[in-house]
């Protein structure tokens, strides 16, 4: 009597407990969180731009080898066809590679599109809201290095040294080794946002008095062209296509 009685007091016991475990996962079963996404399934800004831009522009887009692209005067110089344009192609000639599938990289047209969006929703401001008048992305005038000579020694040469070779205060920017790996654009840029990274002024800073004129930019990067010594086979890119908007 008394194992029959145990028998039935267990029973209950057994039958909650497999109820109990229904809903139970599965040892070894993977959840949803713990399956990893394909690459074109990541549409989180974060994971994309550290594995795809943060090694050369740096961590949240505080520079690095390459350009901030954390600088609101780069955002508003910029328009998003032209970041979308060089982050879809790349720049020919230099470190800037091409990520669109479909020229040969890794993202698809959606994630590119986030990359833009959030950057300038991000780190961008309004150009009005920069309190100056912006000098145009691209050059709307051919450059002329003897001009460009004089601008550079009025507002660069205090930190880059009469010749372009540096000082204490900033870095050989003749240099071919420098001048081989960046486009006529990026120099153009450059000077516009500056490199706050880098403690480089932007164009309206280089001098306490008075910002850089739109063609003096223009004439300041064809006097730095007129330094790169041509190498063989080397692709440079002396412009890139110019935006639709500025």
């Amino acid at each position: 009597m008394t194992a029959i009685n145990s028998r039935f007091v267990l029973l209950p016991a057994s039958v909650a407990v497999l109820l109990f475990c229904v809903g139970c996962q599965p040892p070894g079963k993977p959840t949803e969180a713990d399956i990893e996404l394909k690459p074109e399934q990541v549409h989180d800004f974060a994971t994309l731009y550290q594995q795809n831009c943060a090694g050369c522009h740096g961590e949240d887009g505080k520079g690095n080898t390459a350009l901030a692209l954390a600088n609101k005067i780069y955002l508003a110089v910029a328009s998003d066809d032209t970041i979308r344009r060089i982050t879809a192609s790349g720049v020919r000639g230099s470190l800037m590679p091409a990520f669109a599938n479909s020229s040969g990289g890794t993202l698809t047209d959606e994630q590119i599109e986030i990359l833009v969006r959030e950057m300038r929703a991000r780190w961008g401001k309004p150009k009005e809201a920069l309190g100056a008048t912006l000098p145009p992305y691209a050059a709307n005038e051919p450059g002329d290095a003897a001009r460009g000579a004089e601008a550079y020694a009025a507002f660069c040469a205090g930190c880059h040294g009469p010749e372009g070779k540096g000082t204490a205060k900033g870095s050989s920017i003749v240099d071919n080794s420098f001048l081989t790996l960046v486009s006529d654009q990026n120099l153009r840029t450059t000077i516009i946002a500056g490199r706050p990274d880098l403690r480089h002024p932007d164009w309206q800073h280089c001098l306490p008095d008075r910002a850089m004129a739109p063609q003096e930019v223009t004439d300041v990067v064809a006097w730095l062209v007129a330094q790169r010594k041509p190498k063989s086979g080397q692709p440079y890119a002396s412009s890139e296509p110019s935006p639709k908007t500025n």
